[in-house]
């Protein structure tokens, strides 16, 4: 080891000794030959000049050997780590170019390989965050090789280093190439460490980033059923979009209308195990008819049971506790949020047709934004799709407020059948439904089998349009709607027409065939069209119009069958749309916007679309409501047209120009915009929401409607007054009525009625009255025109008897005065009376549909408020008596605290400017009069004051469900509505003595209208005048009947003087009263019971002394 040290250094060594040797042992030989007492300034201290001890005894240097040559060996390893350095580098610069043109890692997310499509794994692997890690025993065995060389160690260990260093690129090029591999700790056997750490590799994969294993919940399916679903455009998107639900908790789905994700996107969820751990999927669907058919049908392609695939809407359902997958609408859902705020059952809700943007889809999306986050929070995982047709993605992707991080967006483009768009040259304007009958009629005539799907507005138009339809093509098969012009005399007439005339088809040559209707004025399309044709398509512009020419012009040779569809339809019919056609007879479904959504009407390949729509407007100042016609959006257009591409290739007529087409709206607007919230503050407020301006919404409604909504809640005792100083509106905190309210699935203003119920045994008139007045159009409408003279005798008698019903449903004397509510309310009696049976609605003009929602509804109604008040014990009677006198003031009474911001004052003589308003009303807010409808039970009593549900605007603005009120009642029973003239002095004010208060009669004015109103006897208000008097009254002796009133050492009288503070004893007394508050006589009882004491020393100022002792004797005086 020594002989090794010596080598250590050794080239700096030979620097030292380069200079010439003999030299320096001269210069020794010399220094010690001389004297040193000789030489100035050296002594023996100076060692710089002396010469060393060590310089005489060192040995002669040996020559310095030179480095050996590297052996065969060392030069084979030198070169393998130089070969290793240079693959580095060249590995390198291969890897930066790579990343040049590498994707980014938000598209290297969507890129999967097919080999691994069902088991969950990603085919790219995203690096994770963490640095990786170095073995710490390999880095001791660095630090070891590092002294062993530092020390000088032989060749052989020399070589074993170089070895090292070539194990240690080898392990690093390994950990390149694999990153998951972290640890390395021996060398000995790569091969083999190398193959193991690949066979541990899932399992690390597996344990950090999924803590539970893939689920797939096998589905038996039958054959044809999956052979049409894989023709689906979404089930090829299905394991992107499972990814995206996996790895974030919101995901926006935008599938073009037939791509099948209302059905499929459920299923989906079901086989990845969504449903397998307890949890439901919940899929909320804006309509009711939606939800009930999606059920069906996905329950009929999973071939499941209805009790594992349900539904809930308002009145019905089907659900079990073995259910997986839930079709509801928004508010079963919203109700449930009440309930558990949490829906710890769930674990994914699908919000479906969010293009609609109904007002309980905006709320949904705005509560499941934060109670998705909690759930994750507490350890239970939760999802939210939103899925549409057509999406205005920028109002959830940019809301910051609704997603801190923009959701996913994951779009479906292609639709299952192409659908071709054809637009009209010209637009008609006014007489749409006369253009959607005739271009149906070319269709019918011209075009190849499918079914027709014509869109129009409203329940009275798609009447028209069937009537028309059937009579110029009637069907001779089983009946096909219950209609007045389907009887048999028609049918008999249809055969003569028959026999008396042949009708020829027209001749198509299939190879040279126009998809396109022959339109008016396009003449080249008429080409290889017989005379006869051509003629009828003229003459179709007037089938309907005329009875006895519809005869002539009906063709019974090609029959259609013709169905209506509309939200107001009894379930039965339908249901029938959805059934096949007739042998040998198209389809036709003449529907509202109903068939717009998730609606799958099989057999349909043309639709005919008017471009408009119905919708109901309310005025955000006076909330008079009034339904009109528009324009429907660009986003609405499509999803109509995509009806047509549902089950085969189809095409869609737009009954207006594509430069009208440009000019409609992108995007239907909000509901929650057009119309008021009152109802949806108060279920905020009621979850706690106390601000309901900073809660997330999609599009928020305007503040003037949400301070209008927090102002009628205020009035109705919902929520708690702002205070006066700081006028903090929107942030109004909810009362213990408010909770009440919410409780009831109701306006506000119903909801108040129904906790107003308990008087008098009213609350099952109340139910009654709150259902009929929340189920629109209970009656039948007969203002369409008949068709010919022995449809108009029969609707005139029927109208008769209508009428005739609802004047005995009205009743006589006070149950006249209850007005439009008290036909109602016999209505519904007299049905429920009957059976509720459909015979019964029929013949007395009443809806048979309305009837059962109502029952339904009161049920409901009866059991919330059963819940609330558990001691009323309501049930639902269907042998429910007629109210009594004293029960319709009663319930007069509660309609007016209800409707108490609905009330009406008949006009004046004074006020009449213009002679059409002779019999209107005047309400606070309109300019223009009102009027009770011809058909109200009020129209001929026009009594002075009366309340109304809501005003209508048609060609007048007419009131529906009104009911008369008495001017009293008013200031008693709204007096939030009124303004309060000081007491009058005459009568002076008194003691009550029921009350225990001090009462004054008081003149009032009804809002800001300023109607004069009764003078009533009111609570004298508030302030030291109440004080004076009820210290007077208590002086007299009638608050308590003990006392000393005869032997006062002054009047009573004395409090109310001006010159009252002069005397003490006034003063002591007054002073007592106001430091307790005391002005009634519950008050001063409680003050008796806190302190036995009270008011006695202010008391004795006013009697003589020898009283004195009598008077504490008996005090207090109770």
């Amino acid at each position: 080891m020594g002989r090794l040290r010596k080598k250590h250094n050794w080239k700096g060594r030979q620097q030292n000794e380069a200079k010439p040797a003999p030299a320096a042992h001269k210069e020794a030989d010399v220094v010690v030959e001389l004297d040193t007492a000789v030489l100035k300034g050296v002594d023996e201290s100076n060692a710089l000049v002396l010469p060393a001890t060590k310089t005489k005894n060192q040995k002669a240097v040996q020559p310095v050997c030179k480095k050996k040559p590297l052996t065969k060996k060392q030069r084979k390893n030198l070169e393998k780590v130089l070969e290793q350095k240079e693959k580095k580098a060249r590995r390198a610069d291969v890897l930066n170019k790579l990343a040049e043109v590498q994707l980014p890692e938000s598209e290297m997310k969507l890129l999967y390989t097919t080999s691994k499509l069902g088991t969950g794994d990603k085919l790219y692997q995203t690096k994770s965050s963490a640095p990786v890690k170095i073995s710490s025993l390999s880095g001791a065995n660095r630090k070891r090789k590092r002294r062993r060389e530092d020390e000088g160690e032989n060749e052989s260990e020399v070589d074993s280093s170089e070895e090292e260093k070539s194990g240690e690129s080898d392990s690093s090029e390994e950990e390149e190439e694999d990153e998951t591999r972290q640890d390395v700790s021996e060398k000995a056997k790569p091969s083999e460490k190398v193959a193991q750490q690949e066979d541990e590799k899932p399992k690390v994969v597996e344990v950090k980033e999924e803590k539970k294993p893939a689920v797939f919940i096998p589905v038996d399916r039958l054959p044809e059923i999956q052979e049409a679903r894989l023709k689906l455009p979404v089930l090829a998107e299905e394991q992107v979009i499972m990814e995206a639900v996996r790895e974030n908790e919101f995901v926006v789905l935008c599938g073009e209308t037939g791509s099948g994700k209302t059905t499929q996107i459920p299923q989906f969820l079901y086989e990845a195990g969504y449903a397998s751990a307890g949890g439901i999927i919940g899929v909320t669907e804006p309509r009711r008819v939606a939800a009930v058919s999606m059920s069906h049908r996905v329950a009929k392609e999973m071939n499941l049971s209805t009790g594992v695939v349900s539904f809930q809407i308002r009145y019905e359902g089907n659900v079990t506790k073995d259910t997986k997958i839930k079709f509801m609408t928004d508010g079963v859902l919203l109700k449930e949020i009440q309930k558990d705020f949490l829906l710890q059952k769930y674990s994914v809700i699908v919000i479906d047709e969010a293009h609609e943007r109904s007002v309980y889809t905006d709320i949904l999306i705005g509560l499941l934004s934060r109670i998705v986050p909690l759930r994750n929070k507490k350890g239970l995982p939760m999802k939210l799709l939103i899925m549409s047709a057509t999406l205005r993605v920028e109002d959830f992707t940019e809301n910051k407020r609704l997603f801190r991080t923009s959701p996913p967006v994951i779009s479906v483009e292609a639709r299952q059948f192409p659908v071709t768009v054809h637009f009209n040259k010209h637009t008609a304007m006014e007489d749409y439904t006369g253009e959607a009958f005739r271009k149906t009629c070319k269709i019918h005539r011209m075009l190849p089998p499918g079914g027709i799907l014509v869109f129009l507005t409203g329940q009275a138009e798609v009447h028209s349009v069937c009537r028309r339809l059937r009579k110029a093509f009637p069907y001779r098969g089983s009946v096909q709607h219950t209609d007045a012009e389907d009887t048999s005399e028609e049918l008999r007439k249809f055969k003569k027409v028959n026999k008396k005339k042949t009708v020829s088809l027209p001749r198509i040559d299939l190879d040279n065939y126009s998809a396109l209707p022959v339109d008016e004025g396009d003449e080249d399309r008429q080409a290889g069209i017989d005379d006869d044709a051509e003629e009828g398509s003229d003459l179709d512009l007037d089938l309907g119009d005329n009875p006895e020419d519809a005869e002539e012009k009906a063709d019974p040779s090609i029959p259609l069958y013709v169905l209506p569809l509309y939200s107001l339809l009894a379930p039965e019919q339908q249901a029938k749309v959805f059934r096949p056609p007739p042998p040998q007879a198209r389809l036709c479904v003449v529907a509202t916007n109903v068939a717009e959504t998730s609606l799958t009407i099989p057999g349909i390949k043309y639709v005919v679309d008017c471009g408009r729509v119905k919708k109901r407007f309310y005025d955000k100042v006076t909330g008079v409501s009034s339904f009109r016609v528009t324009w429907i959006s660009q986003a609405s257009a499509n999803q109509r047209a995509g009806r047509a591409g549902r089950t085969e290739p189809g095409h869609c007529y737009r009954l207006y120009s594509s430069a009208v087409f440009s000019d409609f709206s992108l995007f239907s607007e909000a509901e929650i915009t057009r119309r008021p919230v009152e109802d949806l503050v108060l279920q905020m407020k009621d979850l706690n929401i106390e601000k309901v301006v900073n809660f997330p919404f999609p599009t928020p409604p305007s503040s003037e409607a949400l301070v209008s909504a927090e102002r009628l809640l205020v009035s109705l005792g919902a929520l708690e007054e702002p205070p006066r100083q700081g006028r903090a509106r929107l942030s109004c905190p909810i009362t213990p009525l408010g909770r009440a309210m919410a409780a009831f699935p109701v306006a506000p203003r119903y909801a108040k009625m129904l906790a107003l119920g308990r008087q008098q045994g009213c609350m099952p008139y109340v139910i009654t009255i709150v259902a009929a007045m929340t189920v629109r159009e209970i009656f039948e409408e007969l203002d369409r025109q008949a068709s010919s003279e022995q449809e108009s005798s029969k609707l005139a008698g029927r109208k008769a008897r209508f009428v005739q019903m609802r004047r005995l449903w009205a009743g006589q004397g006070p149950s006249l005065l209850l007005g439009d509510l008290m036909v109602m309310l016999g209505a519904v009696g007299a049905c429920e009376f009957a059976g509720c049976m459909p015979s019964f609605c029929e013949e007395n003009g009443l809806r048979y549909k309305a009837m059962l929602e109502i029952r339904r509804l009161r049920g409901q109604l009866t059991n919330a408020v059963n819940a609330v008040c558990s001691d009323m014990g309501v049930c639902v009677d269907s042998k429910m008596a007629p109210p009594t006198e004293s029960q319709v003031v009663c319930l007069r009474q509660i309609v007016l605290a209800g409707l108490g911001d609905h009330l009406a004052r008949r006009v004046q003589a004074e006020e009449m400017l213009d002679p059409k308003w002779r019999n209107g009303y005047k309400t606070p807010l309109l300019d223009d009069p009102v009027f009770i409808h011809p058909s109200s039970a009020l129209h001929k009593t026009l009594p002075e004051f009366v309340v109304y549900q809501e005003v209508m605007e048609t060609t007048k603005m007419y009131m529906k469900g009104v009911c008369a009120v008495q001017p009293d009642w008013i200031p008693k029973l709204i007096p939030q509505y009124c303004h309060f003239s000081g007491p009058e002095k005459n009568p002076a004010p008194w003691y009550c003595p029921h009350s225990g208060r001090v009462r004054s009669q008081q003149q009032s004015t009804f809002f800001r209208i300023g109607w004069k109103l009764p003078a009533i006897e009111l609570d004298h208000p508030e302030g030291i005048e109440r004080y004076k008097l009820f210290a007077k009254f208590l002086l007299e002796g009638q608050v308590c009947a003990s006392g000393c009133p005869t032997h006062l050492l002054s009047s009573p009288s004395t409090m109310l003087k001006t010159w009252a503070k002069l005397q003490p004893r006034t003063e002591a007394l007054l002073e007592a009263l106001v430091s307790e508050k005391v002005d009634n006589r519950d008050s001063l009882e409680a003050a008796w019971e806190k302190n036995g004491k009270y008011l006695l020393s202010a008391y004795c100022q006013w009697i003589p002394e020898s009283l004195h002792q009598e008077v504490m004797k008996s005090w207090p005086p109770i």
